[in-house]
This record gives structure tokens, C-alpha cells and sequence, in this order.
């Protein structure tokens, strides 16, 4: 028998299965009576025969869960045929400017009540999970076409902190000379004032904190979960800015937590160094919670203004704020209208729908059941910024 060792897979025998567990969050069952003779040496090695194994387990990661919301997931790996450009929701999204945003998981410990995707513990979505290897390696091709110095967006449906390698992720951004900025999103709550030093080995790194209320009520409501720990958010915060990049990007509610935002402004200022503070309007989105109704533009900008007079601060931050500059365009290789024949390869975020691949890029597909490698042939109805829609056509 071999012995083989994994780093992102973990083993367990239960009753009459093997559970696989990727990357702390993903589980698949491999039922016993298909499994070759076997030992498990540790939870990350096992000793079998590899090349049946290997086969059966290649077979059970097209079945996995999530353990967080139960939801079916597809792992987006080297060899999955998934490409990493053309979806909005996984991989890597390039508009064109200097700030390319990476998404490697699509999972939320919360249920914000004015998320945008309505993402969360609740969410009843398709889930993806990216091979870290997978991409980095597709990011340096990237990075090799655009030539220019780039900022890093970690920018996921979700919270990113829940992706096992996001670690190991940012410290390979952090190592690459082309990248100069790397920015996360984050809710803070699985933060540990150890990921925040061992994350700080350089200044490339900033975090972008959702703190959306200073009264803990308010902000249990907000967060949608009742074991929301703001005191810890806060206490990470502090911490985080003593040793990297912070930015603070509190979303205003009108009628659930306008009137924190005069508290999240004392709070910033407490901070041990000065950090922009950006407050963002709700919007509201068709895939979204929308407890409220968004406040009219030329309102929340005159509201705004009257913060920053009262509390001389800004209160907006732009792109030109983080030296964000238009780059190469990225060849598309087909546009709106045209018709092209692609290979269904996986399920869709949202029911009743799939992503096809063609030439390297994958297309969504509203209004069509996944079948496995099913030929179909599409209608291209959106191509900005290489992410792609479709529509089947007979």
C-alpha cells in the first residue's frame, strides 16, 4: 500500500463512510464498501492503494456539502475543467484598471440583513471553493499580461476568513513583486490577534472591516446572527491597526443603524493610528435582503456632508484614494450576440441554473438544469469585463 498525505484534505471513518473533509469546510462521504483496503495513519494521511483511491476520491469531490449551510459545492481545482475568469462569483474578475479582485470561496458565518447576494448561513445556494495553487498560478498569467504594479483584491461572496488557505493565500501575494497592495474584506469575526501578526510580515496588506454598529444590539441585528461577538470585532479592529492597513466600510441602513454611524466615527478616531473611514449607502439588489428602502443619492451625500462638518473627517473614499488606474484590455473571445457551442460543467450559484465553458472562459446560463459535460449551444448575452451570460438556443 502508499501512504499518502494531504494538505487540504482530512480523513475520518464513520459507521459505514469515509468523510473527506476540504479545507475545514467541505465534506464528501466515500461509503466504505467502495473504499480498497486502507489505514489512516493521521486526519491528513491515509494508506492505501493510490491510484484506485485517487479515482474514487476525484469521484466523491464532485459531491460535497457544505457544513455550514448544507449547501452542494463544487471544488475549482486544476484539473475540474473550470476556468478561473467569466464568472462573477468565483475565480478572478479583471475590469480593466489596476485592482484585480480574487474570490476563492463563496460561504458567510453571518446573515447581514442588507447583504447584496443574500449571503449567509442561511443561503440556499450553489457554493464554490478554489484550489489556492490553481489560482495563483492562473493570477501570474494575468499579471504577466497586464505588466503594470496591481493591487489585490481578496473580495469573496462571503466572508474569506472561512476559506482554510487564505492564509497561505496572502502570503504569496504578500512574496510577489508586481503586487504593491492586497485588500481583504472582512467581518472580523474569525480574526485572532495571531493570523493578524503572522499576516503582518510586510506593508502590502490592508483590511477592509464591516462594522456596521457600535451598539452591541444593533449590531446583532445588523450582523443577522445572535452570537455576534462585537466586542471581539472591535478588539481586532484596534489590534489590526496597530499592525497593518486598515480601512473601516460601514454600510448605512436608513432606519436600522443611521444613527451609528456618529458612534463608528468616535470610534475610528480612537483608533491607535488615523484610518479612512468610507461610509457606504444600501443599495438595493435584485439577489439581496432589502429591509429598507436605498436613500436617494443627492440625500445620502448631503447627510454626509453634514457628518464631515460636524466631525471634520471624510467620510468617502474613491478609487483614486487607492491610486486605482485603467490597464490593458483583456481580449474577449466572443461578445454579445454571438453564438457559440459550450460544455455545461457545473452548477450555477442560483437553482435552475448552470456555467458552461468555452475557450477558457465560463458563461453562466440562467434557465438551464445542469447536466454533466452536456453540449449546448448559447446566445452570448453579457461579455463586460470577460463575465459571461448566455442563453441556451435551439
Amino acid at each position: 500500500m502508499d501512504q499518502l498525505t494531504f494538505e487540504t484534505l482530512s480523513f475520518q471513518e464513520k459507521e459505514d463512510v469515509l468523510q473527506v473533509t476540504l479545507l475545514n469546510l467541505f465534506t464528501t462521504n466515500i461509503p466504505l464498501n467502495e473504499m480498497p483496503e486502507f489505514n489512516l495513519i493521521n486526519p491528513n494521511t491515509i494508506e492505501t492503494n493510490e491510484k484506485p483511491f485517487s479515482l474514487l476520491l476525484t469521484r466523491h469531490l464532485n459531491n460535497l456539502t457544505n457544513n455550514l449551510t448544507k449547501n452542494k459545492a463544487t471544488y475549482v481545482h486544476q484539473n475540474s475543467g473550470l476556468p478561473l475568469i467569466g464568472n462573477v462569483s468565483f475565480g478572478i474578475t479583471y475590469r480593466n484598471t489596476s485592482l484585480i479582485e480574487i474570490k476563492t470561496v463563496t460561504s458567510c458565518n453571518l446573515n447581514c440583513l442588507y447583504c447584496s447576494i443574500s449571503e449567509g448561513i442561511e443561503s440556499k445556494k450553489h457554493d464554490y471553493v478554489v484550489e489556492k495553487d490553481y489560482l495563483i498560478d492562473e493570477l501570474k498569467k494575468l499579471l504577466r499580461f497586464v505588466q503594470e504594479p496591481i493591487e489585490i483584491h481578496i473580495g469573496v461572496q462571503g466572508e474569506p476568513f472561512l476559506y482554510a488557505d487564505t492564509i497561505p493565500l496572502i502570503e504569496d501575494l504578500q512574496n510577489m513583486e508586481q503586487v504593491h497592495t492586497i485588500s481583504i474584506n472582512t467581518n472580523a469575526t474569525l480574526l485572532t490577534k495571531e493570523i493578524i501578526d503572522q499576516l503582518a510580515i510586510n506593508n502590502k496588506l490592508r483590511y477592509n472591516f464591516s462594522l456596521d454598529a457600535i451598539n452591541p444590539e444593533v449590531a446583532k441585528k445588523m450582523s443577522g446572527v445572535n452570537n455576534y461577538n462585537l466586542n471581539h470585532v472591535l478588539e481586532m479592529i484596534r489590534y489590526a491597526t496597530e499592525k497593518s492597513n486598515v480601512l473601516i466600510a460601514p454600510v448605512c441602513v436608513f432606519g436600522y443603524n443611521d444613527q451609528e454611524m456618529e458612534k463608528i466615527i468616535e470610534f475610528t478616531k480612537s483608533l491607535p493610528k488615523k484610518v479612512p473611514l468610507g461610509i457606504q449607502n444600501f443599495l438595493n439588489y435584485k439577489t439581496g435582503r432589502n429591509p429598507a428602502k436605498a436613500k436617494p443619492w443627492s440625500e445620502f451625500f448631503a447627510w454626509i456632508k453634514e457628518l464631515e462638518d460636524k466631525h471634520q473627517i471624510s467620510l468617502k473614499v474613491t478609487k483614486e484614494d487607492f491610486n486605482i488606474k485603467d490597464t490593458k484590455l483583456l481580449p474577449k473571445p466572443f461578445q454579445v450576440d454571438d453564438i457559440i457551442t459550450a460544455i455545461i460543467k457545473s452548477s450555477d450559484r442560483f437553482p435552475h441554473s448552470s456555467i458552461a465553458v468555452a475557450k477558457e472562459r465560463c458563461i453562466s446560463i440562467p434557465d438551464c438544469e445542469f447536466k454533466q459535460d452536456k453540449q449546448v449551444k448559447i446566445k452570448i448575452t453579457r461579455d463586460k469585463h470577460n463575465i459571461f451570460t448566455g442563453r441556451v438556443i435551439k
